[in-house]
């Protein structure tokens, strides 16, 4: 079959878009829900399938300002590293802020079983030992220790939320 945009075959059209996601590539879709998982003796993690499609089987993880780890397909990856780069770096504060994002961040592979190996450095860094919440947030992900992400979710009221949306609301977001 022909594509009628290309002289591609559609074998080598599909092909394309399968390299494609394997690097990284945003794919449609945000990050949303909860998905409960397991951590390996070995430092195992099975990716949820929903991820596994927006993120392809290359991506980063580094640690995020909260107590867990933020997981970047490779297209954000480069944007925040990009906006990183443009940084002046004439000051300490802009230097520790780029040194502690290029560090905590590494790059990880799926598996054909659709696992990620979490290095020793990220799970120390996010606290994660056996049970894990994969958190979508939009535009990212975030992985967290299972109790310490429900802990996170009590402090939250809707009360507190009404407060975040009345401020941004003041400030010409609308919710």
């Amino acid at each position: 079959m022909i594509d009628p945009q290309s002289s591609l075959k559609w074998d080598e059209t599909k092909e394309s878009s399968r390299c494609r996601k394997e690097r990284g590539s945003a794919m449609s879709g945000f990050f949303n829900g909860e998905y409960h998982h397991t951590l390996d003796a070995k430092g195992r993690l099975s990716v949820p399938s929903r991820f596994r499609d927006i993120l392809g089987t290359r991506f980063m993880i580094g640690e995020g300002l909260d107590e867990c780890l933020i997981i970047y397909d490779m297209d954000s990856w480069r944007e925040f590293e990009g906006k990183l780069k443009s940084l002046p770096t004439n000051t300490a504060e802009v230097r520790e802020l780029i040194r502690y994002y290029e560090s905590r961040t590494l790059e990880v592979e799926i598996d054909k079983q659709g696992r990620i190996l979490l290095p020793q450095q990220l799970r120390t860094a996010g606290g994660l030992e056996k049970n894990v919440t994969f958190v979508g947030t939009g535009t990212r992900a975030e992985l967290w220790d299972e109790e310490t992400y429900e802990l996170h979710k009590q402090k939250i009221s809707k009360e507190r939320i009404s407060s975040i949306a009345a401020n941004l609301l003041a400030n010409g977001f609308q919710i």
